[in-house]
């Protein structure tokens, strides 16, 4: 299958279907022809600038003064790619950098930036291929675009850096010989084009925001099976209650308990407790909160992708370069801040409900095991909850908050959004393990509910659990079976995306 890449707007899912799909990406007549009229109109217009243009002519930074002879523009270009390639630490997870070169050909696509049709060409080779680039998660102050991730993103064009091929990490210039495929000479600007934008951050805001629905959606299934397990009242989901506070999300989360719960036994029976601890009863307020904070952010992103996010902007049309700041990360930095608090939030309400079923409350026996005493059973997987849950705390200090001027001062303010998308990543992955956790836990604990069932559409849920995670009678190796309940989460069968 192919993804024609066009002005039409690219959303959340068609992202997710061309990852999940294997796509191959396309250049529409439309971007084929913008892109190149585009370079024409740079090219045509270094004959008889007359002017300093910012990195088209002059030199980067704080070195915007400093003007560059006609003959040295293109070594221009290809020094500012590998001067820019400084990044350290961890490597970014391969499906990111996917994700990153998809973006990038996006971004250039609109003609406004002044890469030839050749560089774009191989962006979409690379991507097509699964050829790659290893970048460095370090590097970005998310202001000036993400300069050194997408320099190491794109050192692969000019014959330089490493890529991840076939399960191996090769010299690019090993693999492109292998293709056939020569190194790009840059031309003016183009340098710029490619390390000028928000790819990297906004990569790994698009990464999270499609694991955020779904985990968003576990929750509530997870949710729902430890209030049954736990003997938790139906009431506080009913919609007269959600009518005199009409938040969108918290609406939608108590119709979906409700649909969830339909035809429980447990759900249905006498109650002799009055009322639930907030862990439960303040669920549609909590869920429904980090619903409307994912479809804002959501928003957010799906406007940045669909944006040109390098500086400067060439418009041929009105025959103008403008020097600007689309490439700061600001726009985003904070959404990603805020969704990091809000996924950190859905763990630490996951982790009070695991505290509660396994606190022998309401029937239940000390830790949901038969013989508490001589077996631990469930005591430790909560200190893990816990564990992850208070290093999310900390993650979610905004990084958005911070700014170190740069380049001499020229860029003396910057967004730190690179941080705030890294740590997003993080906070994802963890609320997923404590999603999980919860999970292990609800199953345990509904078992002391038999003979009574829960609804047909738990019960179908928790069948297919039970043949990849068992009942626990007795103390064993815990490790294993938590990895397998975070795996069972990222099973899509129970989540219309």
């Amino acid at each position: 299958m192919t993804h024609i890449i066009s002005n039409e707007h690219l959303s959340l899912e068609r992202i997710k279907e061309i990852i999940d799909k294997h796509e191959k990406l396309e250049l529409s007549q439309e971007s084929t022809a913008a892109i190149i009229k585009c370079r024409k109109y740079l090219d045509s217009k270094m004959e008889d600038i007359g002017r300093p243009v910012y990195g088209v002519t002059t030199g980067f930074g704080s070195l915007y003064n400093i003007t560059i002879p006609e003959e040295d523009l293109s070594q221009l270009q290809y020094n500012l790619v590998v001067s820019h390639a400084c990044g350290t630490g961890e490597t970014v997870r391969p499906e990111i950098v996917k994700l990153m070169l998809l973006l990038k050909v996006q971004s250039l696509s609109y003609g406004h930036s002044g890469s030839q049709l050749i560089t774009v060409q191989r962006l979409m080779d690379m991507f097509n291929e699964d050829i790659l680039p290893v970048v460095y998660q370090q590097g970005s102050l998310g202001a000036s675009g993400d300069l050194a991730p997408l320099a190491h993103m794109c050192l692969p064009l000019i014959g330089l850096g490493e890529v991840l091929y076939k399960g191996q990490i090769r010299p690019a210039a090993d693999v492109w010989k292998e293709k056939g495929w020569e190194p790009i000479k840059l031309q003016s600007k183009e340098g710029l084009a490619l390390l000028n934008g928000t790819q990297f951050m906004s990569a790994h805001a698009v990464w999270s925001l499609i694991k955020s629905i779904r985990l968003s959606k576990w929750a509530d299934i997870i949710g729902a099976m430890s209030l049954e397990a736990y003997d938790g009242r139906i009431e506080p989901f009913l919609p007269l209650t959600h009518q005199l506070r009409p938040h969108k999300g918290q609406i939608d989360t108590g119709k979906r308990f409700i649909e969830l719960l339909k035809g429980s036994q447990l759900s249905s029976h006498y109650k002799e407790h009055v009322q639930d601890p907030y862990s439960f009863r303040c669920i549609p307020q909590v869920h429904g909160a980090v619903k409307d904070n994912i479809n804002y952010v959501r928003s957010v992103i799906e406007n940045e992708i669909n944006s040109a996010t390098d500086n400067p902007n060439v418009f041929p049309d009105e025959d103008m370069i403008i020097s600007a700041g689309n490439f700061h990360g600001e726009p985003i930095a904070i959404p990603m801040d805020t969704l990091a608090i809000a996924m950190s939030e859905l763990a630490n309400i996951s982790e009070r409900r695991i505290f509660r079923l396994i606190s022998g409350l309401r029937g239940l026996p000390k830790f949901l095991v038969a013989e508490p005493g001589l077996n631990s059973g469930f005591m430790i997987p909560q200190y893990t909850a816990a564990s992850i849950v208070s290093q999310n705390k900390g993650l979610c200090w905004p990084a958005s908050a911070d700014s170190i001027p740069s380049s001499q001062g020229q860029e003396d303010h910057v967004s730190m959004g690179s941080n705030a998308a890294t740590k997003l990543v993080r906070v994802i992955d963890n609320t997923e393990t404590v999603l999980g956790i919860e999970l292990f836990n609800a199953a345990q604990a509904l078992e002391f509910r038999r003979p009574e069932k829960t609804s047909a559409k738990l019960e179908e849920i928790f069948a297919d659990y039970r043949t990849v995670v068992p009942f626990i009678e007795k103390d064993t190796y815990m490790h294993p079976l938590i990895i397998k309940s975070v795996e069972f989460i990222r099973n899509e069968k129970y989540i219309n995306f």
